[in-house]
């Protein structure tokens, strides 16, 4: 039976508590926060309990290549599908153990680009997302919830400057995450996808952006999860449902950023009316299509165990 996140966990949030560093508040000067090892460790126990033998990296040459690609001083992006929160964990789980040593080579380069919301609206969501080096930015949609809100001119004047201070602090933090050699990982749609609303799966057209900040790229499909949104209570990331499955990342081989980004533009007529959109769009479909592919493999997996 499925329990919720708080159900089943709750034991450590008092432990978390007492490790957590992480800012509540974010602004200018905390943009960029380092891994907290210490909830890492409890992330991992969370992890080991709930995946399925079969869970795995598939493509593992892909991701070799592209740690070879940003060791060799290529800038490297890594743009992934977002289902659950614990698809950052899973992710560096399968790294960190990962047989032969560039995976936690990989991990270890690896910088999340992160909503504030994981900091700012709940203690033990903000200790589990500190487990992981990020750069937190404002997000466009969390600042167009504010413009639509019935509140006075001046608190929206004053949350767009800050949104704009704390994205501007983002960028130069990711400048410095490029010049050490990191890459940089980001969740193109912005949020968890949530069955049934297939607007939560379209990507960000501020995506077009980072394509062109990055030499190379890596499309990161996620196949199973052993956290899912809880359809009663989906905006409360506590009720999220613990389940175990198996959990298959997988790596597109190494794309150059410019000329993907190229052959889109190319290929559109002059008169288009978003072309950045229309760039983002192409990385969705390639996730769609990677996706669907790896899921009839571990349909057939399952079955098998059945």
């Amino acid at each position: 039976m499925e329990e919720t996140l708080a159900g089943k966990y709750g034991k450590y949030f008092s432990l978390m508590s007492s490790l957590s560093n992480a800012a509540p508040v974010i602004d200018a000067t905390n943009v960029f926060q380092e891994a907290n090892y210490g909830t890492r460790k409890i992330m991992d126990e969370m992890i080991a309990e709930n995946i399925l033998p079969g869970t795995r990296l598939e493509n593992v040459e892909n991701f070799k290549a592209f740690n070879d690609a940003v060791k060799g001083g290529k800038r490297g992006l890594i743009l992934m599908e977002h289902y659950s929160n614990m698809d950052l964990p899973a992710l560096f789980f399968q790294l960190v153990r990962y047989k032969e040593s560039w995976g936690k080579e990989l991990a270890d380069r690896i910088v999340a680009i992160a909503g504030m919301k994981l900091n700012e609206e709940e203690p033990m969501v903000r200790a589990l997302a500190e487990a992981f080096t990020r750069v937190v930015i404002y997000p466009s949609r969390s600042l167009k919830a504010v413009e639509d809100k019935n509140v006075p001119e001046d608190v929206k004047e004053a949350e767009k400057k800050r949104s704009r201070a704390i994205n501007l602090a983002a960028m130069h933090a990711m400048d410095d995450c490029k010049r050490r050699g990191q890459a940089i990982l980001v969740f193109p749609s912005g949020t968890r996808y949530r069955p049934g609303k297939p607007e939560t799966k379209r990507g960000l057209r501020e995506i077009d952006s980072y394509l062109r900040m990055f030499d190379v790229m890596i499309l990161i499909t996620i196949n199973g999860n052993c956290l899912r949104i809880n359809p009663a209570s989906p905006n409360d990331m506590l009720s999220d449902l613990v389940c175990k499955d198996i959990i298959i990342h997988t790596a597109s081989p190494v794309i150059n950023c410019k000329e993907f980004r190229n052959g889109v533009l190319t290929s559109l007529p002059e008169d288009d009316p978003d072309p950045k959109q229309k760039v983002v769009d192409k990385i969705m479909e390639f996730f769609d299509k990677q996706h669907d592919e790896i899921e009839k493999i571990r349909a057939k997996e399952i079955a098998d165990c059945q």
